[in-house]
């Protein structure tokens, strides 16, 4: 759905992207995560075409978006981190303008309307002025505007910037629905905003890609270890020691603190294989009662500050 392939991009004498390549396939929800400055929004320009690289290519369903700028655009439906809105208008007004200026049908103009206020909730504020409404609903004004001309993908800049604690989350929920029928990419540099709404992670530090996967993947890869925290019922007469190192896939066992009834252990495992399933099954063989089963990791907001202050 989306390439991008050794893209660099040069503000005189500041490198804002620095060979950045990465695949997108349709209807991932991809989170792209970096500190301020990182080149999150520079890449994002790119891809829409609103500004061009310095080297590399981007392609949008196979399309060159410089040689095919047009016909990429009508794929993209593109939220900055502040929506060009009309304050004077209202969203009907609003989004018919923006209709207009996309090239739709006039009599599909109102089922289109009607549909994306709908979808981002807007429906009881289409005939009230913009400039009355609170930040979270020109925020969804302004998603609306991107959705108008149902574009296969969504690009969202920095969507709950300003927001408060409520609206925060209802957007959350929004791009979460809507991301089900839709490739959506969230560029952000606020991590639980990317963990509630997104199934992959991309961080960008410095203008080069420092990461990429799943929240588990990147957890395995960056979180420092494989290690499980396991508490069972004591039993004199069983070696646990040597029974939980016979799991496959186990390093090390190491005896921690016991109280009267219990033993607690620290296992490790190899990078890239979960030992939960295997603890619980050798539990139940030997019929050992199971009273913790904790996988000890990193948790991504301490991997993303090691990544990004490296």
């Amino acid at each position: 759905m989306i390439e991008v392939n050794n893209l660099v991009k040069d503000y005189k004498v500041v490198r804002a992207l620095d060979g950045v390549s990465f695949k997108i396939e349709k209807g991932e929800v991809v989170g792209f995560l970096g500190p301020n400055g990182a080149g999150k929004t520079t890449c994002m320009k790119i891809i829409t075409g609103f500004i061009s690289a310095t080297a590399g290519e981007v392609k949008v369903a196979s399309l060159d978006v410089v040689e095919n700028g047009v016909e990429v655009r009508k794929r993209i439906g593109y939220l900055p981190e502040n929506a060009p809105l009309y304050p004077d208008m209202t969203p009907r007004e609003y989004l018919a303008f923006v209709s207009t200026l996309r090239g739709i049908d006039s009599k599909e103009v109102p089922k289109r309307i009607e549909k994306v206020a709908q979808v981002v909730g807007i429906t009881d504020r289409l005939d009230q002025e913009i400039g009355t409404l609170s930040k979270g609903y020109r925020q969804r004004v302004g998603l609306a505007q991107a959705m108008i001309h149902d574009p296969e993908i969504l690009i969202l800049d920095e969507p709950t910037s300003g927001l408060d604690p409520n609206q925060i989350v209802e957007m959350r929920d929004i791009i979460k629905e809507i991301g089900k029928q839709r490739t959506v990419i969230l560029s952000t540099h606020n991590l639980p905003e990317v963990t509630a709404t997104c199934n992959r992670i991309i961080i960008i530090h410095k203008g080069r890609i420092a990461a990429d996967g799943t929240p588990d993947q990147i957890q395995s890869a960056h979180g420092g270890g494989n290690f499980y925290l396991v508490e069972v019922e004591k039993h004199d007469s069983v070696d646990l020691a040597s029974l939980f190192s016979s799991i496959a896939g186990a390093k090390n066992v190491a005896m921690l603190a016991s109280s009267g009834t219990s033993q607690r252990l620290r296992i490790e495992g190899v990078e890239n294989k979960d030992l939960r399933k295997d603890i619980f099954e050798l539990c139940v063989q030997k019929g050992l009662t199971l009273l913790g089963l904790q996988r000890e990791r990193l948790d991504l907001e301490t991997i993303f500050q090691r990544i990004t202050v490296q």
